[in-house]
């Protein structure tokens, strides 16, 4: 069961979706999904509109590692709340974890990634160790945001500068690291919430452009 239409209090939501995954070979002779072909774009034509559509990219769950990268351009609004993030095929969130490759707030000039799980946000262990981490991005071109997910910890990337990692530990705690099993990927725009705070009506439509999403296992 996916659970993922919660909204942090925004006012509207996109999911994009994706696309088929198509199977491909790469030079070095991973193996590459890559999603949809060709440029996909869409805008947010009003704050009172309210559209639910789930992004699918799954994975298959495996001891190599694997690598989601998207490729795209941002554009910022009063408000905009972008996000790329990964949730669990099975299980109820927190339990089954969350996995935050992008998200950006209204026009600023870095992104967050970010882990949440019961251990992170039931228990509150949020330093040790720490839950998320901040990269530079280019607020008006293209930017590549990854992550590489192992067995005993996730690596994320923007502009293949490596950001921060998020490591299984030794812990009696329970949830510390659920990571290690099938997730699906959503590409959204919400506007407004909670963190990002109010929407400008004034400066929509926004609008995000996605040129390629890339899942690797080697």
């Amino acid at each position: 069961m996916r659970n993922c239409c919660w909204t942090n209090g925004s006012i509207a939501r996109y999911n994009l979706i994706v696309g088929i995954p198509r199977q491909t070979q790469t030079k070095q002779g991973e193996n590459k999904t890559e999603g949809g072909g060709g440029m996909l774009t869409y805008e947010q034509q009003t704050e009172k509109l309210l559209s639910k559509r789930q992004a699918v990219l799954d994975r298959i769950e495996s001891d190599k590692a694997e690598i989601e990268k998207i490729n795209a351009k941002l554009n910022g609004a009063t408000g905009a709340w972008p996000a790329f993030w990964l949730l669990p095929q099975e299980g109820q969130w927190p339990m089954g974890g969350e996995i935050d490759i992008m998200e950006r707030l209204n026009y600023d000039n870095i992104a967050y990634q970010t882990v949440h799980s019961h251990y992170t946000y039931d228990l509150g262990f949020k330093t040790t160790p720490p839950q998320g981490s901040t990269g530079p991005i280019h607020p008006e071109a293209y930017n590549v945001y990854a992550v590489e997910m192992y067995a005993d910890s996730l690596c994320f990337f923007i502009n293949d500068q490596h950001t921060f990692t998020y490591p299984r530990i030794e812990t009696d705690q329970e949830g510390q690291f659920p990571f290690h099993q099938p997730f699906y990927l959503l590409l959204d725009m919400q506007l407004g919430g909670s963190w990002v705070g109010a929407v400008d009506p004034t400066e929509l439509p926004v609008e995000m452009s996605i040129d390629w999403v890339r899942f690797y296992q080697k």
